[in-house]
């Protein structure tokens, strides 16, 4: 991903094709429950009728969510679901429909662990390669965060392109790799935690990111690791308390 490309970035919003549509109603059936593990999806006919969509619409569908480790298919037995052991958690769209279908606190730990093994050594690689620029705009979106005057969903996306941006101006292609999975669990972790309704203090979250940036500013890389640690140990507990 090129850095020019970050200021554009939004939150994740479904595509809406034929195909995609499939793929989305049936991986939220799945990650639901609505469709337990090792039960077999309906027939092809009854799924084209139910989709109003074409045989070969359908098992493109079929293939993206094999391919996702949501289901297998086997002659003489029909498609079936997976177990959850065989989900590709790193995988945008299931981990959007897990979102969508209600985490508990297992997930959010889980998720955050993830976060930790990931980013603080992205800002720890920032803090090697960051320009005077990029640092700028890390500021501009650290600001954002703690501004009155923009709304919630434009401090969230704010948000987002913070902690991409930390991954691309890394430089570690493995790193950036998992850019979507970042942007995807920053999005739901986020809708968990706060909403237009929860004021909660930016102020303080403005902060905290103030200090990756002044870490990585200096060259610190074990500072712009550590500030980094304490900002998700924070969206930890504010995610867990408001599942409370």
């Amino acid at each position: 991903m090129r850095r020019d490309e970050v200021r554009d970035m939004k939150a994740a919003i479904p595509s809406r094709t034929s195909h995609s549509r499939v793929v989305d109603q049936l991986g939220l059936t799945i990650v639901s429950g609505t469709l337990a593990v090792g039960e077999t999806l309906p027939g092809d006919n009854e799924l084209e009728e139910q989709f109003d969509v074409s045989r070969s619409v359908l098992r493109e569908a079929m293939k993206t969510l094999t391919a996702k480790g949501l289901v297998v298919a086997k002659s003489r037995v029909g498609t079936r679901v997976t177990e959850k052991c065989h989900w590709n958690l790193l995988d945008e769209d299931v981990l959007r429909w897990h979102f969508r279908a209600g985490v508990d606190k297992d997930f959010l730990n889980h998720l955050y662990d993830v976060r930790l093994v990931l980013e603080p050594a992205a800002a720890a690689l920032a803090a090697s390669n960051a320009s005077a620029e990029d640092c700028e705009e890390l500021r501009g979106y650290a600001y954002a965060l703690g501004a009155a005057e923009l709304s919630y969903r434009e401090q969230v996306d704010a948000d987002l392109k913070f902690h991409v941006l930390l991954f691309v101006i890394g430089g570690n292609p493995f790193i950036e790799s998992m850019v979507g999975f970042i942007r995807t669990s920053l999005d739901g972790a986020f809708t968990v935690a706060y909403s237009e309704q929860n004021h909660h203090p930016r102020d303080g979250i403005a902060r905290s990111h103030l200090a990756i940036v002044d870490a990585i500013e200096n060259g610190d890389a074990a500072g712009a690791s550590e500030a980094m640690r304490r900002v998700i140990e924070l969206g930890r507990r504010s995610a867990i308390a408001a599942l409370g």
